[in-house]
């Protein structure tokens, strides 16, 4: 077993992104809409290099946590901290190349939204790639719908939308079985109305939907919850 910290688990981890990236791009090419749900979001980093091996593509990261974090940066050496500075070409050569060398995003394609627990590192990232972000702090001041419309402006040059959905950025109150907690998320019904809006954009292409731990979970609501989320960024309406 591989000690804790630094990079644990990296070379199986490595091994299933690069199957991810292979079924991902294959999907995409047949034109399908290839949805991967997960345990944590390391995952993504094979979901989104797959979708983006052809065609550019914008990315809506909706999470509690920027995962830009690279070996030098992370605190906890956690392997799902890094994915999005892996897919914009930052961290470990294992992790960078999964689908070729070149950097699998670029950063005009990213955009960050419900961001409250944010490592240092991280943060010293997403200003040198001068990423986009929308933090609970700015939905909370203006508000879901204008946030995500905005959201979905900014990647409003690209065709096609990937969204990369991690479970913690609910609140543990709504969404209990997460492997990092944070308290002060979105509620189960501005996380249905943010999907219902990114669906009524007609743009999303591809998705995955990450951080469900059955384990953690209380009496299925997370598992549950994350079928209603899906359902409603597919296209289900109220009326």
């Amino acid at each position: 077993m591989p000690p804790e910290g630094g990079l644990a688990f990296l070379e199986a981890a490595v091994e299933a992104c690069g199957r991810i990236y292979e079924t991902a791009r294959e999907a995409t090419r047949r034109g399908s809409l290839p949805l991967f749900p997960g345990g944590d979001h390391s995952l993504a980093l094979g979901t989104v290099a797959g979708v983006a091996a052809d065609q550019p593509v914008g990315v809506l990261w909706i999470d509690a946590h920027a995962d830009m974090n690279t070996p030098q940066t992370s605190p906890s050496g956690n392997f799902h901290g890094m994915p999005l500075a892996a897919l914009l070409g930052r961290g470990a050569a294992e992790m960078t190349s999964i689908g070729g060398p070149e950097p699998k995003l670029d950063p005009r394609d990213v955009v960050l939204l419900g961001l409250r627990d944010v490592d240092p590192g991280a943060s010293d990232l997403i200003r040198e790639l001068d990423i986009k972000t929308f933090t609970m702090r700015e939905i909370d001041e203006g508000g879901l719908a204008i946030v995500a419309r905005e959201a979905l402006e900014c990647l409003s040059h690209r065709e096609r939308l990937h969204v990369s959905l991690d479970m913690d950025s609910l609140d543990p109150s709504e969404a209990p079985g997460v492997g990092t907690p944070i308290a002060g998320g979105l509620t189960y019904r501005e996380a249905q109305l943010l999907m219902e809006i990114v669906a009524s954009s007609q743009r999303v292409t591809s998705a995955d939907v990450v951080e469900v731990n059955p384990i953690l979970d209380i009496s299925n609501r997370t598992a549950s919850i994350v079928c209603e989320l899906i359902a409603s960024l597919l296209g289900k309406a109220i009326l």
